[in-house]
């Protein structure tokens, strides 16, 4: 057989392979899930964010056919266990992860063994964080204007606290203060009771948190000054929101599902299809309000067009306030 003879042969071979690699991978697809879905939370077991997940895993599961198993991978800033997803696990729908705000952050920050938006099939987004100040009851300062006020005649003499100066509260806040014109000293602590414990004790003025701060706003000890969504709280109605105070931005570190890059259309279909209803699940809607989440959905398309644009605001928000990493 001469050497045009053996292309020819090799190509009818080729074609006649293709619809059976083409029947496999439709049979997989239509098969999916035959198999338990990991599901990897990168927090700590028993805090808000798994007891949500959990919440919504166990929801979700009926709906997709085969039971949902809660991995918990904390570590590297809630970026670890997604990181390891994206550089290990198959693009089959059996392994997924909760995407938290730090996804977007880390990188550029420090050297991260992923890219935010290259990386990852987004899925749904199913929530956000209920983000607010406090200051203690008695204190002057009954609105951010007499911040404003005390800051512009006391540089740097306003002292707040949170977690941590690359958390979403202190970039928020140093946004905030930077659009005011006026320098606030940002005190990091170890965690909300520490934070409640300094303004209550007057060392601090004010604490900008997720509520920790909120029974003691119920019993009467603090005060919410301010709110870091767009929208205002429905447990704390006469809160300002952002939009309220008249700031171009506002802040609730969205989060949602995702599975390592390439994963076949209609497996996410499925997926997004189970998660939503369980996002409507009367079960899981009390998870939202006893964890102070925001509810906050957008589907697989609105997801994908969302990611870029929340990569970028991210870039430029570190860059603002300077923690973004040196080039």
């Amino acid at each position: 057989m001469n050497g045009r003879k053996l292309l020819l042969a090799a190509g009818a071979l080729a074609a006649l392979s293709l619809p059976t690699a083409f029947s496999r991978a439709l049979a997989q697809v239509n098969d999916y899930p035959n198999r338990p879905v990991t599901l990897i939370v990168p927090f700590q077991a028993g805090v808000s964010a798994d007891l949500l997940f959990r919440g919504l895993a166990e929801a979700a599961s009926p709906h997709l056919g085969q039971p949902i198993i809660v991995d918990n991978k904390p570590g590297g800033s809630a970026t670890l266990g997604p990181a390891q997803m994206a550089a290990t696990a198959k693009p089959d729908g059996y392994t997924l992860a909760q995407i938290a705000i730090p996804i977007f952050r880390v990188p550029y920050m420090q050297k991260a063994s992923y890219d935010p938006v290259k990386d990852f099939s987004y899925i749904i987004l199913v929530g956000g964080y209920t983000l607010g100040a406090a200051v203690k009851a008695d204190s002057p300062f009954k609105t951010w204007k007499d911040v404003v006020a005390f800051a512009k005649a006391n540089p740097g003499k306003f002292t707040y606290a949170t977690i941590g100066p690359a958390t979403t509260n202190a970039i928020a806040t140093e946004l905030m203060s930077r659009h005011e014109g006026i320098k606030l000293t940002h005190v990091p602590t170890k965690g909300g009771g520490e934070s409640i414990a300094a303004v209550l004790g007057g060392h601090m003025n004010m604490m900008v948190e997720s509520p920790a701060w909120g029974p003691l706003v119920a019993s009467g000890q603090m005060r919410a000054l301010f709110m870091l969504g767009n929208e205002r709280s429905a447990k704390w109605p006469d809160v300002p929101s952002m939009k309220d105070l008249g700031f171009p931005f506002s802040f609730d570190s969205p989060f949602g599902i995702a599975g390592p890059k390439g994963m076949d259309p209609a497996v996410i279909k499925k997926i997004h299809d189970a998660f939503k209803k369980a996002y409507d699940d009367p079960k899981v809607l009390p998870l939202y309000d006893k964890f102070d989440f925001s509810r906050r959905y957008l589907n697989t398309e609105d997801y994908n067009k969302f990611v870029p644009e929340m990569n970028a605001a991210e870039k430029d928000a570190l860059e603002k306030v300077g923690l973004a990493k040196k080039d």
